[in-house]
């Protein structure tokens, strides 16, 4: 059903999610102007309804005041393209950073706007590449009067009431049913966007550990070398089961308590692909989840899932070759013993 009370919106960066995020913006009856280094992600939006513009310049010259811009980028050029962009704007115009900014940059750019009148919020905004038809969940920093006046487009952008079942025991207003929340002043809004970041995870390390367990049941049937390097089974017909683990995930799916979406995806991803060889198992990580970490050093809040889930991910790059290399280094020194071949 449209919006109400439609608005226009200025948006910069049209990758999976800027792009999907004016679709949305759209169907729901807002008007919305794109510009994008990308020439046919413009067109491919204008062919949809949107207003194109071919520099800052004229997506500002083309939005209505008071302007609402957001920003869609990766974090290493929203600093660059925000300098532009505040030397074409005026007072009491707002720039929201959907990306994933750290949070203490959203502290420094919002008193780089303050003394233009100019109003800086931060979205941390989840939903991935699925957002276009679940709904993007919002974590908005700022102002009170900037993110009450644009409040249409982030109920447009979030997935609504219906998207899960209401929590029996909760009788508070607020819009978090809604799938959007105003969490405090500036740099709030990334500051939960991180730590949901570092819970993720966390949580996508357990899943994927767990069906790994899963996968080496089948551990007792298998050959191994008896050597002085190889430490044995000692119990062998504890480990004789073959499992099928996207029958498993897909099981996990209803009723389990460890459901989720990460499951469902892990359960697609699987039904695909059973043993994921497209897949080199190199995973990146794009700065939340350090960040989170960081915050709870600077707290002192035991984080020790977290951590280790990110220190996983440095280990998943190769990150800690030299490391193994000084390990097996020392073994050798003080023992003698000898490097297996990889895999053996």
């Amino acid at each position: 059903m449209a919006t109400d009370t439609p608005m226009q919106l200025g948006m910069i960066g049209l990758g999976r999610m800027g792009a999907n995020i004016v679709r949305r913006l759209m169907r729901d009856g807002h008007r919305c102007v794109v510009y994008d280094l990308n020439e046919t992600a413009v067109t491919e939006l204008e062919g949809e309804g949107a207003i194109a513009a071919g520099s800052l310049r004229d997506l500002v010259a083309k939005l209505e005041r008071p302007r609402a811009v957001w920003l869609m980028l990766p974090a290493a050029v929203v600093q660059s393209t925000l300098d532009q962009l505040v030397e074409l704007l005026d007072p009491n115009d707002a720039v929201i950073d959907g990306g994933n900014s750290y949070y203490r940059d959203d502290i420094t750019r919002a008193a780089q706007l303050a003394p233009r009148r100019m109003h800086y919020l931060d979205c941390g905004t989840s939903g991935g590449v699925w957002g276009l038809e679940r709904g993007y969940c919002l974590m908005i920093g700022g102002e009170p009067e900037p993110v009450a006046r644009l409040d249409s487009i982030f109920r447009s952008i979030a997935p609504g009431a219906g998207s899960a079942e209401p929590t029996q025991s909760r009788h508070a207003d607020g819009t978090a049913p809604n799938g959007y929340l105003h969490c405090g002043p500036c740099g709030a809004g990334h500051f939960v966007k991180m730590v949901h970041n570092g819970v993720e995870y966390g949580m996508m390390a357990a899943i994927a550990e767990g069906l790994s367990i899963i996968e080496h049941a089948d551990a007792g049937l298998r050959k191994r070398t008896a050597d002085a390097e190889t430490a044995p089974l000692r119990e062998p017909e504890a480990y004789q089961y073959e499992i099928d683990v996207g029958e498993v995930a897909e099981v996990w799916r209803r009723g389990s308590v460890v459901g989720s979406w990460l499951v469902d995806l892990t359960a697609e991803a699987l039904a695909r692909s059973p043993q994921l060889e497209e897949f080199t198992g190199r995973v990146s990580d794009s700065g939340e989840g350090r960040w989170t970490v960081l915050a709870a050093v600077d707290e002192g809040v035991p984080a020790a899932v977290i951590t280790t889930a990110l220190t996983e991910r440095f280990e998943s790059r190769g990150q800690g070759e030299f490391s193994d290399r000084v390990l097996s280094a020392m073994r050798s020194e003080f023992g003698g013993h000898a490097e297996k071949r990889s895999g053996s």
